[in-house]
């Protein structure tokens, strides 16, 4: 895929104030620590996460994605009724149906001749989110768009903890596929769109490239969105950047790049040992990339964008630097994307005076 008029216009974000750190998980452990003589501060040494946050219990995902999508949308300062799409893109949503981009479309006020969706592809929904709305804007189908989802991890985790304490069975061995649903975080993330005409950033979505191998679609399997999950993580960290080298290979080839030519990188955040073989086996450098897994875990299809957002927002992007986006997912999936960066998106304040200005507001 080869854009020509898309750029990445701005962020918004919602972060979860109550903050759990992995010594407080180990501390609800301690029936299964106790009885399998497991040492303590073994979840953050092996995952490299202190911390992660979770929402209050009981919140609907939709409802902190409208905060989110809010956010992105007035620090765009593009008028909301040039917006022609809106996508949910979380694992987490309201219901099965309708889908949850309706209730977030409801209470913006968006038109009513935008497309209105949920996208569900694990950890890379809001990036698959993304690349459909560039496809409709490079195609002049719409001029905006925005993809928002919310990850509301706290019940996984609790639900882990409490089986792992209750299921006498499990040895140290049989504990490893339960270990990454450890690793989740909460966090809520919005991304703007739009054509080059509107853009005020000029900061080009350029490539996007799609590579999987599905004959390893088993090694991560949630048995219903508030249950458990089962994941090899071993060897879906292994099928994973397997697949992640091709992709990155291909996304070489189409932008024309050499490794030394990327100025920033941004990846999924799973945990330390994924970002160590993930950056050594593509040949990159950990000064280029950015990370939030320390404090904010594993936020799902959130991890990348609210990294990128954050990324942003801490000064780590600068004019003029190359781009690449490495999303890996189960399935396994990657999907990867170029961009050209021109400068940090506008705050939510300075969003609301231009578009104060452009709607003839004072």
């Amino acid at each position: 895929m080869r854009y020509r008029s898309v750029c990445l216009e701005a962020f918004g974000y919602t972060l979860p104030d109550e903050v759990v750190t992995s010594a407080e998980i180990e501390a609800q452990l301690a029936p299964l620590y106790q009885r399998l003589r497991l040492p303590e501060g073994r979840l953050e040494l092996m995952s490299g996460i202190q911390e992660r946050r979770f929402f209050a219990p009981g919140t609907r995902p939709g409802d902190i994605s409208i905060k989110s999508a809010h956010r992105a949308i007035t620090a765009s300062g593009i008028d909301p009724k040039l917006f022609g799409a809106i996508i949910h893109g979380s694992v987490c949503r309201d219901f099965l149906e309708p889908a949850t981009a309706c209730h977030v479309h409801e209470q913006l006020q968006l038109p009513n001749e935008c497309v209105i969706y949920d996208v569900s592809n694990a950890c890379l929904g809001i990036l698959n989110g993304i690349i459909q709305i560039a496809n409709m804007i490079e195609l002049g189908q719409i001029r905006a768009g925005v993809v928002v989802g919310t990850e509301c991890g706290r019940e996984l985790v609790e639900n882990t903890i409490k089986m792992l304490n209750e299921d006498r069975s499990l040895t140290r061995d049989s504990i490893k596929n339960s270990m990454a649903s450890l690793t989740i975080g909460s966090a809520s993330v919005a991304v703007v769109l739009c054509d080059e005409q509107l853009s005020q950033t000029n900061n080009r979505i350029t490539h996007g490239i799609v590579h999987c191998d599905t004959t390893h679609h088993n090694l991560c399997q949630s048995r219903g969105l508030k249950t458990v999950m089962d994941t090899d993580s071993e060897t879906l960290m292994r099928r994973g950047i397997d697949v992640g080298v091709e992709t990155f290979n291909r996304l070489l080839g189409a932008t024309g790049w050499e490794i030394e030519d990327i100025d920033k990188t941004f990846c999924h955040q799973v945990g330390q040992q994924h970002r160590k073989l993930l950056l050594n086996s593509l040949g990159l450098r950990p000064s280029t990339d950015y990370t939030t897994l320390p404090t904010l875990g594993n936020t799902g299809a959130a991890a990348l964008p609210i990294t990128l957002a954050l990324g942003a927002e801490k000064g780590h992007l600068q004019a003029g630097d190359r781009i690449a986006m490495l999303g890996i997912g189960s399935g396994v999936n990657c999907l990867m994307l170029a961009a050209q960066w021109q400068r940090n998106p506008i705050s939510e304040t300075a969003g609301k005076k231009k578009l104060a200005m452009a709607t003839g507001q004072r």
